[in-house]
C-alpha cells in the first residue's frame, strides 16, 4: 500500500527510498543535473583557454562566477522557492541551463562565440543552477518522511560524487572527441532530461509543518497569499535570515559550515602549489592523488547512513569534522616521509577527507530540514548557500596571500588547524547532545 507521499509499504516496513515514486524521479533528475554540472564545470575551461585562447585573467573571471551566484542569487531564489512549489521552479531551470548551453554551439556555428560570451553564459547558467541547488535541498524535505532524509540525502550524495568522478573525467573526454562547443549538445541533453523526470513529481507537500511535526506558522498557501498582499521580497530575504540566526541549531551548523568551507578554500591553493614543487610530485601522480577524493567521497555517501545509525548525532557530526581537520594535517606531515610513502599519504588524506566530510554533509542537511519549517526550506537552504559558498573566494585569496607571506607548509598547517575548530564550536554546543536526527510526532487522537 502506497502511503500519501508515494512510498510503498510491505506490513509496516518501509520498502526503502527506491520504490518511492517521487524520490526516485527526483533521484533521476538529480543525477541528470549533477553529471551534466560537472562536465559543464570542465568544458568551460577548457573552452577558454584551448578554444577560444583566454588570457589568465579572463579564466580568473570564468572562474569567479561561479561564486558569484551565491552571493547575488541566493537569497532571492530562497524568497522564491518558499513562495511557489519547487518543482516547477526546477524544473524551469533546468529548462534554462539546456537552452543556455545551446547556444553555446549555436555561437560557434555562426562564429560568434569570444570569451564575454562565454562569460555570459557561464554567469546566467550559475544563476539559475544557483536556484536548482536550493530547490533540490528544499523539495526533498516536502517529497520524504522526516526519519527518510539522510536516506535520501545519503542516495543523492551517492550520485554527486559518482558525477563528481565520472562526470569530470566524461568532460574533458568528450571534449577532445568532439568540437570543443559540439560536446556542450550532451549536456544540454542531461539538462533536459532532469526537467523531464522532475516534471513526473507529483506528491509535493503544500502544507508547512513545524519542526515539532505541527502546522507551521504560514503554510505555502500562506507564503503565496503574503506575497499577494505586497509583503516586500526583502523583508521575506530577511525573515530567512532571521530565521538562521534566530534558531541556535542552525546558526551553529551554519556556522560550522561556514568555518570548514573558509579554512578548506584557504588551503586549496596553496596545496597545489605545496604538492607540486614543494614535495615535487609529477602532474600525472597529482591528478592521481586529486581524483582519491572522489572516491573518498563515494565512500563517504556509501557509510553516512551506517554511521549515522551506529552514532548519535551529535557525537557523529563532531567527529567526522574533527577527523576532517586531522585528515588535512597529513599533506604537510608528507615532508617527513620519502617520496612514495608521501603520495600515499596523500591519496589517504584526501580519500579520508572526503569522507568525512561527506557523512558530515548528509547528517548536517538532514538535521537542517528536519528542524526547519516547511515553509522555510527555501530560506534557510538559501542562507546557508550563500554563507558557505560566499566564504570561498575570500578564503582562496587569503590562502594565497597567506602561503606568499609565511610559505607554503605553516599556511597548510593554520589553515587544518583553523579547521578544527568546527568540532571545537559543535562539541561546546548542545548539538553534540542530540541523539538523532528529529521525527515529528504524530497528534493524538481526540478522544470522545
Amino acid at each position: 500500500m502506497a502511503t500519501s507521499t508515494g512510498k510503498e509499504r510491505v506490513g509496516d516496513v518501509p520498502s526503502g527510498l527506491w520504490r518511492h515514486r517521487d524520490f526516485r524521479n527526483l533521484w533521476l533528475g538529480q543525477t541528470s543535473s549533477m553529471f551534466a554540472a560537472h562536465m559543464v564545470a570542465v568544458i568551460f575551461p577548457l573552452l577558454a583557454s584551448v578554444s577560444l585562447n583566454a588570457s589568465l585573467f579572463e579564466m580568473g573571471l570564468l572562474s569567479a562566477a561561479g561564486y558569484v551566484p551565491y552571493i547575488g542569487v541566493s537569497l532571492f531564489a530562497g524568497v522564491w522557492l518558499d513562495r511557489k512549489p519547487k518543482r516547477a521552479i526546477i524544473v524551469l531551470c533546468d529548462i534554462a541551463r539546456a537552452l543556455l548551453l545551446l547556444a553555446i554551439p549555436m555561437a560557434w556555428w555562426l562564429d560568434l562565440l569570444s570569451v564575454p560570451t562565454l562569460l555570459v553564459v557561464a554567469l546566467l547558467v550559475g544563476c539559475f543552477s544557483v536556484v536548482a541547488d536550493v530547490g533540490s535541498a528544499s523539495i526533498l524535505p516536502a517529497l520524504v518522511e522526516r526519519d527518510d532524509l539522510i536516506e535520501g540525502n545519503s542516495k543523492l550524495e551517492l550520485s554527486a560524487s559518482s558525477a563528481s568522478i565520472a562526470g569530470s573525467a566524461l568532460g574533458g573526454g568528450i571534449f577532445q572527441l568532439l568540437a570543443g562547443p559540439v560536446s556542450m549538445l550532451i549536456n544540454t541533453v542531461l539538462f533536459a532530461l532532469s526537467a523531464f523526470f522532475t516534471a513526473l513529481i507529483r506528491g509535493e507537500r503544500k502544507g508547512a509543518e513545524g519542526s515539532d511535526g505541527t502546522q507551521g506558522a504560514q503554510g505555502a498557501e500562506g507564503s503565496e497569499e503574503g506575497a499577494e498582499a505586497g509583503q516586500s521580497i526583502w523583508r521575506d530575504m530577511a525573515d530567512g535570515v532571521a530565521f538562521v540566526t534566530g534558531h541556535v541549531t542552525v546558526r551553529t551548523l551554519v556556522l560550522t559550515t561556514l568555518i570548514i568551507n573558509f579554512f578548506m578554500a584557504i588551503a586549496e591553493p596553496v596545496a597545489l602549489v605545496f604538492v607540486t614543487r614543494t614535495l615535487d610530485i609529477p602532474p600525472y601522480t597529482v591528478g592521481l592523488i586529486l581524483a582519491a577524493s572522489g572516491a573518498g567521497a563515494l565512500v563517504g555517501a556509501v557509510i553516512a547512513a551506517p554511521m549515522s545509525r551506529l552514532l548519535p548525532l551529535g557525537r557523529l557530526l563532531v567527529l567526522t569534522a574533527t577527523l576532517t581537520g586531522v585528515a588535512s594535517l597529513l599533506t604537510p606531515l608528507a615532508t617527513l616521509v620519502p617520496a612514495p610513502a608521501a603520495v600515499a599519504l596523500m591519496v589517504a588524506m584526501y580519500v579520508l577527507d572526503a569522507a568525512m566530510i561527506v557523512v558530515y554533509n548528509i547528517n548536517v542537511r538532514s538535521y537542517r530540514s528536519a528542524i526547519t519549517p516547511d515553509e522555510m526550506q527555501g530560506r534557510m537552504n538559501a542562507t546557508n548557500r550563500m554563507a558557505g559558498m560566499g566564504v570561498m573566494p575570500i578564503g582562496a585569496v587569503l590562502g594565497g596571500l597567506l602561503g606568499t607571506a609565511v610559505g607554503t607548509l605553516p599556511a597548510l598547517v593554520l589553515a587544518s588547524l583553523g579547521t578544527l575548530i568546527a568540532p571545537l564550536v559543535l562539541a561546546c554546543s548542545h548539538v553534540r547532545t542530540v541523539k538523532r536526527v528529529p521525527v515529528p510526532q504524530p497528534e493524538a487522537e481526540p478522544t470522545a
